[in-house]
């Protein structure tokens, strides 16, 4: 579902997580050799000395998301004002495996049941979606590595605890990792405006609920992967909801045919 607040400031958007900052080249080639995770490294445009270069070849092996920015940027997210060139960004918390989302509706003897994330921006957003998740009993959230928020303190914060509980699995490709999961067995819908309205569609079974990103909703190639396009009815004069809030009601209305079939 569409909502018309997003927030791509990354210096707002994790400035509750200047714990989670690794500044300088020497912290930050350590911190990758360690084995943390690290959402996201901002790299100085044009640095190639011989540690920048160690640094990109050690984020490559480790698929992680390098930035190139100007110094100002740099200079604008240092907290230390000591960054060197080289910011990078981990996540606060420990992302999960696809098998935990799968072995965790296993251990309750139930269909797979999970929320998909295609480039949720707002961290507010997100963590208020793994509270809903655990809430409403899905078994995990999948999110994107890029153009996506990651698991910033700010989300941990948002999902009052629920994160301790609910898996949540970043991919590289939400597309491809639909086409995967169907091979699976599950069904996959996608909230947009326009589709069929929720009380009119099976939401039993092995499902996944496609939630798009605040401004632009489900991208093109992600709804095209979908089994169906679902839609929330709207009575009011505008037309779209929070992305939490559209999350939470088709959620609900998820529980509430396994409940009608159980």
């Amino acid at each position: 579902m569409k909502d018309n607040f997003s927030d791509k400031n990354i210096s707002n958007q994790d400035e509750e997580v200047t714990s989670h900052f690794i500044e300088g080249r020497n912290a930050v080639l350590e911190a990758m050799r360690s084995g943390r995770t690290i959402d996201k490294l901002y790299m100085q445009d044009g640095l190639r000395d011989g540690a920048s270069n160690t640094i990109l070849r050690d984020a490559k092996k480790r698929d992680v998301i390098v930035s190139f920015v100007s110094k100002e940027k740099l200079d604008l997210m240092s907290k230390t004002k000591k960054h060197q060139g080289v910011i990078a960004i981990c996540a606060a918390y420990e992302y999960s495996d696809m098998e935990d989302i799968f072995k965790r509706a296993e251990e309750k003897n139930e269909p797979p049941f999970l929320f998909i994330l295609d480039e949720i921006e707002d961290p507010h957003n997100l963590g208020a979606i793994i509270r809903t998740a655990n809430l409403c009993g899905a078994h995990g959230v999948i999110i994107p590595k890029r153009r996506a928020a990651g698991l910033t303190a700010t989300v941990v914060k948002a999902s009052a605890g629920a994160i301790n509980y609910t898996p949540v699995v970043k991919v590289t490709n939400i597309a491809k990792t639909i086409e995967e999961l169907k091979g699976r067995g599950m069904w996959f819908a996608c909230a947009d405006m326009e589709g069929e309205l929720m009380y009119g569609c099976n939401l039993t079974g092995a499902l996944g609920i496609v939630i798009g990103n605040e401004g632009s909703g489900v991208s093109r190639l992600v709804k095209e992967k979908c089994d169906y396009v679902v839609s929330i009815p709207m009575k009011g004069d505008i037309d779209s909801l929070n992305a939490s809030v559209a999350a939470g009601v088709l959620a609900y209305e998820v529980v509430r045919q396994r409940m009608v079939k159980g």
